[in-house]
């Protein structure tokens, strides 16, 4: 069922719910890009009811600024609010990810469960992105001369999803399904926020430096899942530090998958989530 959440600026913020039981709200990672995760919705709505939203400026929710962490930190509070209620569970995939553990740093009243997907952790000394660069380049192979000639220029809308079809190709592990995952992927085509993108990485790279991320971490009293793909280019070492953090932590790695684990290893995605949120300690967080 499609619905339409506003914030408090009054952005119109496309929203998905199905399932029925206690919330689940997803977290799409980017940033600049849309909500992709009914995968997931699918997998999970036996279980929890599913929440799923394109973010501020992407995809279905309207184009309208600011861009930045702490406005996307607002926005999923109003998803919360006005769909979820009180409290509920937050799975965040890459992006998402940091987006789900900053909504949960600043309001743990109002989570559950924690559930960090693909993330890159949250140290800022320890670069992962020139691992990540370097993997990229190694796992698109014969495509890499045709997206690098596309990144290097100005392209059309077609030039564009071409581009993102074949980077995204390299976030999985098998080479003869990869491309098909990530047309998939980009089907329908609602275009990239460039601008977003941008800006909110900026804004992740200054917090990570300057906002003592892995103290609050340790101020948190809530069940978190961490999981990673064993194939994902992106170093797993990168949650290390975030592991370390969090005092009610355990992590996960789904053997044959990338970055995307629910696509090439669905049944123990599944089975990890769902079990995680029926048995982990639901300790109430004391923080206000």
């Amino acid at each position: 069922m499609d619905l339409d959440v506003r914030s408090d600026d009054n952005c119109h913020l496309w929203v998905e719910q199905a399932g029925a039981g206690p919330p689940l709200v997803l977290c799409h990672g980017g940033p600049g890009l849309w909500d992709y995760l009914d995968p997931v919705a699918r997998l999970l709505q036996d279980h929890a009811r599913i929440i799923r939203w394109d973010q501020r400026g992407c995809g279905r929710s309207q184009r309208l600024g600011p861009y930045s962490v702490a406005r996307f930190v607002a926005d999923l509070d109003a998803v919360r609010d006005q769909l979820a209620g009180p409290r509920m569970a937050l799975l965040g995939h890459s992006w998402g990810a940091h987006l789900a553990l900053r909504y949960t740093i600043e309001h743990p009243e109002r989570v559950s469960h924690l559930i960090y997907v693909s993330g890159t952790g949250i140290d800022p000394d320890r670069g992962w992105h020139p691992h990540y660069e370097r993997n990229l380049r190694l796992r698109l192979g014969r495509h890499l001369d045709r997206w690098e000639a596309l990144n290097a220029r100005t392209r059309t809308p077609a030039e564009d999803r071409e581009q993102a079809v074949l980077q995204w190709s390299a976030d999985f592990a098998d080479h003869g399904t990869a491309l098909e995952h990530a047309e998939r992927m980009a089907t329908p085509w609602l275009g990239i926020n460039y601008d977003c993108n941008q800006a909110i990485n900026a804004g992740v790279r200054h917090e990570l430096t300057n906002a003592e991320v892995a103290e609050r971490c340790r101020a948190l009293d809530l069940p978190v899942l961490i999981i990673h793909g064993t194939e994902d280019i992106r170093p797993r070492w990168a949650v290390d530090s975030l592991h370390r953090a969090l005092t009610n932590s355990q992590r996960l790695s789904l053997t044959g998958s990338g970055h995307l684990p629910w696509v090439e290893n669905p049944h123990d995605f599944r089975q990890a989530v769902t079990t995680f949120l029926t048995h982990a300690a639901d300790r109430p967080s004391g923080m206000g």
